[in-house]
């Protein structure tokens, strides 16, 4: 991909790349996707440089995609990344020579790089990465396991769970990510992994019925060991109007 960029260089935006954080959410774990090349030996985000002929947030996608295959991934924006050396010496002689780059033409990637980071919640059963180089590693891992990365990134990682972490004060969040019908403690799990730290069961409850999303069933969970909790659904369209409306509360 580098090599690819490097021999149309003039078609990509000069000093600008964009960084995803897509945090995956299935069964009680958040995982965090990454990326380990066959150059590097420290694991990075999925990233990558702006086409000229594309709008940021459209790149965002492009870069996504050409890393991991995944489509159809909603990404926000929430932050810039630009201190004045975060790339220096990061496309150093050792990555020219993987390449076979010669050192005049490798001056494109050495010179300084502002990113831009995107964030996306999905869940990791459903989003399976798909390697765009076979010699690559793409790997979902848990986000308190998260090895050594390269440049800033961790710090890009922990920006982007703050900022997740934010916004569920902003924002419902477990469609698509808990099965079509749930109970409220698997929904309460769900955010208590997101914020890392327990919820007060009855003000879980409380707050999530005052928000207005969701459909209480004529049914109860079956096969559990005490006594079977109520099973609810989302209403998708009370669900979307909160999405654009905002919420005003905090967990």
């Amino acid at each position: 991909m580098l090599k690819g960029i490097l021999l149309n260089s003039e078609n990509y935006q000069p000093g600008l790349s964009i960084d995803c954080v897509i945090f995956g959410f299935h069964d009680n774990q958040l995982k965090v996707l990454l990326i380990k090349t066959p150059y590097e030996n420290k694991w990075s985000l999925p990233g990558g440089f702006v086409p000229l002929n594309q709008d940021i947030d459209t790149a965002a996608v492009t870069v996504l995609n050409e890393r991991t295959g995944m489509q159809g991934i909603f990404l926000r924006q929430f932050a810039t990344f630009g201190r004045v050396k975060r790339n220096d010496q990061h496309f150093g002689n050792a990555v020219l020579d993987y390449f076979k780059i010669p050192e005049e033409a490798g001056k494109w990637f050495t010179q300084r790089f502002v990113t831009i980071g995107y964030y996306a919640l999905v869940d990791f059963l459903k989003a399976v990465p798909q390697k765009g180089n076979n010699q690559e590693i793409i790997e979902w891992i848990d986000h308190k396991e998260v090895p050594e990365l390269i440049l800033d990134h961790k710090e890009i990682l922990d920006k982007a769970l703050d900022t997740l972490r934010t916004e569920l004060n902003l924002m419902p969040v477990g469609y698509n990510l808990l099965p079509e019908k749930f109970t409220i403690p698997e929904l309460q799990k769900l955010y208590e992994t997101i914020l890392d730290k327990k919820l007060d069961r009855r003000n879980f409850l409380r707050k999530i019925t005052n928000i207005g999303i969701l459909n209480k069933l004529d049914e109860k969970k079956s096969n559990v060991a005490h006594k079977a909790p109520n099973l609810y659904t989302f209403d998708k369209e009370k669900y979307e109007e909160v999405l654009k409306n905002g919420l005003n509360q905090g967990w």
